[in-house]
């Protein structure tokens, strides 16, 4: 008897962008031990390159890319879609995370915050609905962040675009319904990534340490959170819809 195992993902060609380190790195790594075919992306070709030399299996390629373009990323994912063949998901990984308190707002922040961690999420979503296969079913998975959920101080502006994720999957979730496409997220807690680090070194090592002891199973791993995202691709998760899955070492129960 051969048994069904409905977390491979040997049939399926994923993008995942923001793919040049940490999660997304670890989501390329971990969806081609699965048998995916992934393509990855980033603005970095040499960090690509190196996430692509840790990948599994083969049929895999690299497609550099700012998802800062937004007004051009719908024809970019059109043309990858020509080069690389129909893609079933995607990942989207990409965004940004700069902590500053509200005395240093300004427009320029707000601006390129929400630009890079939300509008793009719509503007690549836009290009993966077009000519669409009904009869497969798509899957679309956005990396929020925590913040979304709670507050945190020198945070608020980055919490609130992935508010807006959150937000966003939802309403997309039933748009794309008739397109047979799900859109589920992630939203990860602390997860040690060189983002994390850049955070870390905007701190005092007593502030730090406060919010490493709000995570009472300890800092998560990149490939923590690839499981959760994997998981969601997957067959395993063909009747989940408009989930925000938190993945946060019991943090929103300390």
């Amino acid at each position: 008897m051969v048994l069904h195992n409905p977390m491979v993902l040997s049939d399926k060609r994923i993008l995942i962008t923001g793919a040049s380190a940490g999660i997304g790195r670890a989501c390329a790594i971990l969806l081609s031990q699965l048998g995916a075919k992934v393509v990855i992306n980033g603005r970095h070709l040499e960090s690509l390159k190196d996430t692509l030399q840790q990948m599994s299996g083969g049929g895999h390629s690299i497609a550099v890319f700012d998802m800062a373009n937004t007004d051009e990323l719908c024809e970019w994912f059109k043309s990858l879609s020509q080069a690389e063949g129909y893609f079933d998901g995607f990942v989207h990984c990409a965004g940004i995370q700069v902590t500053k308190p509200i005395r240093l707002f300004d427009q320029a922040f707000f601006d390129e915050t929400m630009h890079v961690n939300l509008a793009s999420a719509m503007a690549i979503t836009k290009g993966f609905r077009l000519k669409r296969d009904r009869n497969k079913q798509g899957a679309i998975v956005f990396v929020a962040s925590i913040a979304g959920l709670i507050g945190q101080t020198g945070n608020t502006l980055y919490g609130a675009s992935k508010a807006g994720l959150m937000s966003l999957t939802r309403g997309l979730s039933m748009e794309l319904l008739r397109d047979n496409i799900r859109v589920n997220c992630v939203a990860p807690a602390l997860v040690d990534t060189e983002m994390v680090q850049r955070t870390k070194n905007s701190m005092t090592e007593a502030q730090f340490q406060h919010m490493l002891d709000q995570h009472p199973m300890g800092m998560g791993q990149p490939e923590d959170v690839a499981n959760a995202v994997a998981f969601l691709l997957s067959d395993a998760a063909k009747w989940i819809n408009a989930v925000t899955l938190p993945v946060e070492g019991g943090y929103l129960a300390n």
